[in-house]
């Protein structure tokens, strides 16, 4: 039977997420269907203009690009939608009654949500009340656990390394200490892999908190072996034995918090301790950024091609995972139900380990 599907992207973007979409639309178009796209995650259901027809020649050369066509929005939380009261007080409502209807009296079959934890979380609530939905997990986190690796996870990484080893002829040059913050709000998959690609000397992670004296030991080791400078890479959640993370922004009404701020209070903390001049440096949404890799094109289409296939089969509820070498249909509630963390004793870390790598620990 014919589908009118809906297609949105929520959350951080990714690299990868507009070769999903091509895949998704394509994949429709060829089974005659007729797929739309939903503008700024859900806000498109509410404005004028907010839906837009996909067609091939809509999707057309967009497998390279970064970010995504539709648009995205990770400040504001259907479910928690902030609502400020007559006396001046904010309080939150939950508009799921509303995206449903709008779905409905579209005349749409179901939504292929593409986003990450806490986008599919809103998809797993949403299904739970009664809209068909197919979710396809994107973060360059890559801490859904129910999938092997999620599509921007290797290109976030590819930046990364390509900027620590950049830091390592500066550092070199001046005989610096040189922090690097990474993205990683509760995971360090990203500081992991970078630290490990990169030759980096600490790498610090929110599974393992770090003791502020052992690496300032493991810095002041590097010097005293002739090699005068150091590499630090630590995941933006990443905080300190008995320590919490830091903040940009708490979170409020409607709005999670922002992380952020460890490599410049490192970088200042280790000056003071060793006495060598170190620099700071956050990479932030450069790591968002960019032209998606071969892998993750290639990870991102296999996605949007099964979930219409998913959809067809009237999988809903379902998020499309990789279990290599297959692709499986995973129950939403369970893909969300944990973050994939990093294992502490796992085999990246006793890699970094067997290396001469600390984490501060």
């Amino acid at each position: 039977m014919k589908k009118r599907i809906l297609i949105n992207t929520g959350g951080g973007d990714a690299p990868g997420l507009n070769a999903v979409i091509r895949a998704i639309v394509l994949s429709a178009l060829n089974r005659g269907w007729e797929a739309y796209g939903i503008r700024r995650g859900y806000d498109g259901l509410f404005f004028e203009g907010g839906l837009v027809r996909l067609t091939r020649d809509a999707v057309r050369g967009i497998t390279h690009l970064g970010g995504t066509i539709l648009g995205t929005s990770n400040r504001g939380n259907p479910l928690n939608t902030p609502v400020t009261l007559p006396d001046g007080t904010v309080t939150t409502r939950d508009r799921s009654a509303e995206i449903i209807a709008a779905v409905r009296d579209g005349g749409f079959d179901g939504l292929i949500a593409i986003g990450g934890d806490g986008s599919l979380h809103i998809a797993s609530h949403l299904y739970d009340q009664g809209l068909p939905v197919i979710a396809v997990p994107k973060t360059i986190d890559n801490d859904l656990s129910a999938t092997a690796v999620t599509f921007g996870f290797a290109t976030a990484v590819e930046t990364a390394t390509d900027a620590i080893d950049k830091l390592h002829s500066t550092a070199e040059a001046h005989q610096r200490v040189m922090v690097v913050e990474l993205m990683g709000r509760h995971v360090g998959w990203i500081a992991l892999h970078a630290g490990i690609a990169g030759s980096a000397d600490v790498i610090l992670i929110p599974e393992i908190p770090y003791d502020l004296d052992r690496v300032c030991q493991k810095i002041q080791q590097r010097y005293s072996r002739g090699r005068e400078f150091a590499i630090v890479v630590a995941a933006e959640g990443a905080f300190p034995m008995g320590g919490e993370p830091e903040f940009k922004e708490k979170a409020r009404p409607g709005a999670a918090a922002r992380y952020g701020g460890v490599a410049e209070i490192l970088a200042a903390e280790i000056a003071e301790v060793t006495g060598r001049e170190t620099r700071s440096l956050v990479l932030g949404h450069l790591q968002r950024g960019g032209a998606p890799t071969a892998v993750d094109r290639v990870l991102a289409l296999r996605f949007g091609a099964d979930a219409v296939e998913f959809a067809a089969e009237n999988k809903w509820g379902c998020m499309v995972a990789i279990n290599p070498p297959r692709v499986d249909a995973v129950p939403i509630r369970e893909a969300v139900a944990s973050l994939k963390m990093v294992p502490a004793d796992g085999d990246l870390v006793r890699t970094a380990r067997a290396l001469g790598m600390s984490f501060g620990d």
